[in-house]
């Protein structure tokens, strides 16, 4: 039996509204959620993320080296499946709010990436599947992928993507779900929850970039693939041992077609007078105290944003009725709040665009640098394990010391609100990027001293002075992904926590999809930065101090949308012992 709790979730099938029936439903959910039930979400997500950051990192290796593909189309396709995949956590979002639990959506998904795993892997293994070797490696001159080979490789990367983007929407939700935001306890176990998530995805991808990818490079891509996907079946096994300790949500329908209803219901009712008491505005037939007692209703209070929406609240007066004629506040609010959230949210894509730059010139920085360290030749492909430990350090710190801290300041769970971590993260990447150019003048300096610009001998200036650079944008990516997830799923509707999820993953879909077009304009512009083959006569420099003043003006426009931005007013009626409702305000 599937257990739902609060006024989003319900604990087994329909219960009624006597007493007796309420108090076993607290009993049950007693039982049900928490901390203990967050472990089996933790565990999923570090092993999926294994396998998805390996093969995220080292791809173009293998579409370069084992499927003849050039650089320039190896690196485009890369950039097109990772913003594929972020992109595809929407559909993921829209599926487990309006059809399915978060539970059964994490299941399925999970199956189409064990699907895509499984062909690539076969491909791997068999070399008919693949094209002939390169015969002239300097050149590249080499055999095309046919058809029928590309289509195996395109097809089981596509359902990879798949998979991890309807995952990416559904098990942070489901996580966050066992937590239950009006409980002050477990309103700031919530915070923590996606401080741990991002622990878990950190701890993933470090063994996905260090383990995984020496797997690939040294024992063979069919080895990689494998270990891929071993980790999603336990994933896939970790998630599904959980299933008697879930909350699980109801899924409210589309919240899409309810968006669609405001819009159309206000344009209709546009000569329709908008009261200001909000009392005569249209709400549930059903009174609050019933909604209560149902334990499952949320009511979104007016807000003075967006007033022609409240339109479609109006109550007519002609006795005409219909969704597509009337709609409820609480259905108003829920348009406003994503209306309100997409400048906040387009406001941080530049952020991934430089995350997307770092990934990619970093790599190249490090093949031109000394990679040894204490003896071991570090892969080029395992040199963002750089920021990952940063982060694996400074998320126990942040979570344990920083937070607790802040919160007896401020008085609020998370220590800082939501739109203020995002802030600080998005300071630090401009920081990171005026590091970054500091450190390649000095790397371009070493060249030169040592007549060494057209050299392809490693030159000798360690791999770990891009550490600096990388070990600030890990606190960027620690503030801002985390602050993105949690002030999506907290500010957002009960019927929409999946696909607000998944929207604040699409900031990473159009930082990697703009990183290429950035590129070019770059390139055009400034008569060809970034167009050598060889970084050392490049002005890569300048590129990284370019994103940095960008990063202050991408800042500036992201207060003024924080500054904007009104927190939603949920009204969550409580029965107290004199059945009076109180208004409890974010």
């Amino acid at each position: 039996m599937e257990t739902m709790n609060s006024r989003d979730f319900e604990v087994g099938s329909k219960s009624s509204n006597n007493d007796e029936t309420n108090k076993n439903k607290a009993l049950i959910s007693k039982k049900q959620g928490g901390n203990r039930a967050a472990l089996f979400v933790y565990a999923t997500e570090g092993l999926e993320n294994m396998a998805f950051i390996a093969i995220a990192v080292s791809l173009v290796t293998y579409f370069y080296g084992y499927m003849n593909y050039s650089l320039t189309k190896s690196s485009t396709m890369l950039t097109n499946f990772m913003g594929t995949s972020f992109l595809l956590a929407l559909v993921g979002g829209f599926i487990c709010d309006t059809y399915l639990t978060r539970f059964k959506t994490c299941l399925i998904f999970a199956s189409f990436e064990l699907l895509g795993y499984t062909l690539l892997l076969v491909q791997a293994h068999r070399s008919e599947l693949r094209p002939p070797k390169c015969v002239d490696n300097i050149n590249h001159q080499c055999v095309e992928a046919t058809t029928g080979e590309a289509s195996i490789l395109y097809v089981g990367l596509y359902l990879v993507a798949l998979g991890t983007g309807g995952i990416k929407a559904a098990l942070p939700s489901l996580g966050a779900d066992q937590f239950d935001e009006r409980d002050p306890k477990e309103s700031s176990q919530l915070s923590s929850f996606f401080n741990w998530f991002l622990f878990s995805l950190t701890i993933g991808a470090i063994f996905g970039v260090t383990v995984v990818v020496w797997i690939s490079t040294n024992k063979g891509w069919d080895r990689g693939f494998a270990v891929c996907l071993v980790a999603v079946f336990f994933a896939l096994l970790s998630l599904t041992f959980g299933k008697s300790l879930y909350r699980h949500n109801v899924p409210k329908g589309s919240p899409l077609l309810r968006f669609i209803r405001v819009f159309v219901a206000s344009i209709k009712n546009r000569k329709l007078p908008i009261p200001e008491n909000s009392d005569e505005l249209y709400e549930i037939g059903e009174d609050k105290e019933a909604a209560i007692l149902n334990n499952h209703q949320e009511f979104l209070q007016r807000t003075d944003q967006f007033k022609c929406l409240d339109r479609a609240a109006v109550i007519r007066t002609d006795g005409i009725t219909g969704k597509w004629r009337v709609c409820t506040v609480t259905e108003v609010e829920e348009t406003k709040i994503l209306v309100r959230m997409l400048p906040i949210i387009l406001s941080t894509v530049f952020m991934n665009t430089c995350l997307a730059q770092l990934q990619t010139f970093s790599v190249q920085q490090g093949t031109t640098m000394d990679t040894t360290i204490n003896g071991f030749e570090v892969p080029a492909a395992s040199i963002p394990v750089i920021p990952l430990l940063f982060m694996f350090i400074l998320i126990p710190i942040y979570d344990k010391i920083f937070v607790p801290i802040a919160r007896r300041i401020t008085g609020i769970p998370t220590g800082i609100r939501h739109l203020q971590r995002i802030g600080v993260g998005l300071v630090l990447s401009a920081i990171s990027m005026t590091v970054a150019g500091i450190v390649e003048k000095k790397r371009k300096n070493v060249a030169i001293e040592h007549g060494m610009v057209d050299s392809l001998a490693p030159l000798p200036i360690s791999l770990l002075w891009l550490g600096f650079q990388y070990a600030i944008f890990g606190a960027a990516d620690m503030f801002t992904l985390v602050g993105l997830l949690e002030f999506f799923y907290a500010e957002s509707s009960a019927g929409m926590k999946s696909l607000s999820t998944a929207i604040s993953w699409c900031s990473f879909a159009f930082g990697y999809y703009l990183s290429t077009v950035v590129v070019e304009i770059v390139n055009k512009v400034s008569g060809g930065w970034l167009a050598n083959n060889n970084l050392n006569r490049d002005k890569l420099e300048y590129f990284y101090w370019l994103l940095a003043g960008l990063s202050v003006v991408n800042f500036g426009v992201y207060v003024l949308c924080a500054s904007w931005y009104r927190y939603k007013k949920l009204e969550v009626p409580v029965v107290e012992k004199n059945d009076v409702l109180k208004e409890i305000k974010p």
